[in-house]
Formats: C-alpha cells, sequence, structure tokens
C-alpha cells in the first residue's frame, strides 16, 4: 500500500500539471472502487476546476472552485497516469476512472485513475473538519507538531507494542508498515516494546529514545522522498518511474539476512503485530 512518501509523490507529480485545469467531464467505468461512488459524482465535478493538489496523511485532496474536495485514496493498487488513447474510448482494463482535462498543459487531457485490486476509493466532501476520513487523523509526522513531547504525551496510556501504535492513523497520520520497521530500527527500538514503557516521566534514557524516535522518522521519510518512494509490486510516479527507497531497506523485507549496522553480528528476524509484519534486529533493537 503506497505510504506517505508514495502519496507525496503523485501529489507533487500532479499538482504542477493540473492546478488550474477545468474538469470538462468525468468518466466513471463502473459503479464502485472500494466503496460506490458519491451520487451524482460525476455531474457535480463536471465544468469545476482544480484548484489544488493538498496530501493529508495518505489521501489525496483535489480542491475544486466549487468549494468540495474530491477525497481519494490509492489503496493498495491504485495510481495515477496520463494516457492518450489508440482509439477514442479504448482505455485498459482497469482504468475505473477517467478525467478529461481542459485549461492547461498535462501530457495528455486524460488523467487515469488505474486500480487493479479496487482498494482505493474517492469521496467528495464540504470541508476536511467534517470528514469522517480525516477528522480523526492524527498531526503529520513532517509537521513541526511531530516531537518527543507530543510522542511520550500520545504514548504514555497505550499498552500496545509500539509498532502497533505508531501504525495507528489517530497517533500519527500516514506512517505505514515500511516506514515504521526502518525508524524503529534506526533508533534502537524492539517494535515489541510497550508504547507506554517510553514514555516514563523524567526517565532520561527514555527520553533520548523518543527524541531518537522522533528524528528517525523524519529522517526515514525524507530519504525516501528524495529516493522517490518505494516500489515493491505496483507503485508508480505519476510519469511512471518507480521509487528506489526498497534498495535501502535496513530490515523491511530482510528476514534472515545480516543486520547491516557495523559491528553488530544481529541477523532480521520477523515478528507479526496486529496481523502486519515487523522486521527488526534483535540484537540493536533492544
Amino acid at each position: 500500500m503506497p505510504e506517505l512518501p508514495e502519496v507525496e509523490i503523485v501529489r507533487r507529480g500532479l499538482s504542477p500539471l493540473i492546478t488550474g485545469a477545468r474538469i470538462d467531464n468525468l468518466i466513471l467505468r463502473r459503479k464502485n472502487l472500494r466503496f460506490d461512488f458519491p451520487v451524482g459524482f460525476a455531474k457535480k465535478i463536471s465544468g469545476t476546476h482544480i484548484t489544488g493538489v493538498l496530501r493529508r496523511a495518505k489521501y489525496l485532496l483535489f480542491e475544486l472552485s466549487s468549494g468540495q474536495i474530491i477525497l481519494s485514496h490509492l489503496g493498495m493498487t491504485g495510481n495515477y497516469r496520463f494516457f492518450a488513447p489508440v482509439k477514442p474510448g479504448h482505455f485498459e482494463k482497469h482504468d475505473h476512472v477517467i478525467f478529461e482535462l481542459s485549461g492547461t498543459n498535462p501530457p495528455s487531457p486524460f488523467l487515469i485513475y488505474s486500480d487493479p485490486r479496487r482498494f482505493g476509493f474517492m469521496d467528495l466532501i464540504d470541508n476536511q473538519e467534517d470528514c469522517a476520513f480525516l477528522k480523526h487523523l492524527g498531526p503529520e509526522p513532517l509537521s513541526n507538531q511531530l516531537s518527543a513531547q507530543m510522542l511520550r504525551e500520545r504514548f504514555a496510556t497505550r499498552r500496545g507494542p509500539i509498532k502497533t501504535v505508531l501504525l495507528d492513523q489517530r497517533v500519527i497520520a500516514g506512517l505505514g508498515n515500511i516506514y515504521v520497521c526502518e525508524a524503529l530500527f534506526r533508533s534502537g527500538i524492539n517494535p515489541s516494546t510497550p508504547a507506554k514503557n517510553l514514555a516514563v516521566p523524567n526517565d532520561c534514557a527514555q527520553s533520548d529514545k523518543l527524541e531518537d524516535l522522533t528524528r528517525s522518522i523524519r529522517e526515514v521519510l525524507h530519504e525516501a522522498l528524495e529516493a522517490g518512494g518505494s516500489t515493491l509490486k505496483d507503485y508508480r510516479q505519476v510519469e511512471g518511474q518507480s521509487g528506489y527507497f526498497q534498495h535501502r531497506f535496513a530490515v523491511y523485507g530482510r528476514e534472515g539476512e545480516p543486520c547491516l549496522r557495523p559491528a553488530c553480528a544481529g541477523q532480521i528476524e520477523r515478528a507479526i503485530h496486529s496481523a502486519r509484519s515487523s522486521f527488526f534486529c534483535p540484537t540493536c533493537q533492544t
């Protein structure tokens, strides 16, 4: 599933090409993705202009001149690309939503949303504050809201493994399995550690760990952005390129391989937390 860096890269790819564009027509080639499309979806947005492309957590937000917002979640296999069909109406099997655009200069007037597994979805909302998908999200990890003190406050009553807590979008928005595994490795924290154990008041060692974790989260996300995200299977940038951060994984997907930390003789192991795979080095993540 695309995580924060991948969604942000898609946003950056789309924004300069479609901001200011007019949606002349919206073609829905099926009635639903994960959920049904909003009633009258195509009619409501046809004729509007895209005034901005934002991101919140793992959601793309297309601001419209009508004041409404198209909320788009990529699910596991969703992607956006520009495509000019060889023949009118001749799109590919998994091209489910087609935006016909005018007024800007994109590579093609057709912006395609394709999703082989259809776990993504789209909604039409009036504002972010009242949107059920957005209103309970935690702070953005790349914002100034992320701090060791913020983590301490949010971990204080959490008995679950820190890996599970960091994946809770109400705690921090946008973090996913890959980048949590990598951040915990960099900060030397075992994913099974109860989150509240890192929030002990006046414990200097734990305070240092929270500072390390805060820094590691930021670093791994910034590095992933610079590398174009991580492509494990389906993710592609708007221009069609793969990401390259998967070549820098220290632990994710490396079960049974040696730890890459200098002077560590450990071997990467895999554990399950809340039905998700956690990869870590038991020797240096204590």
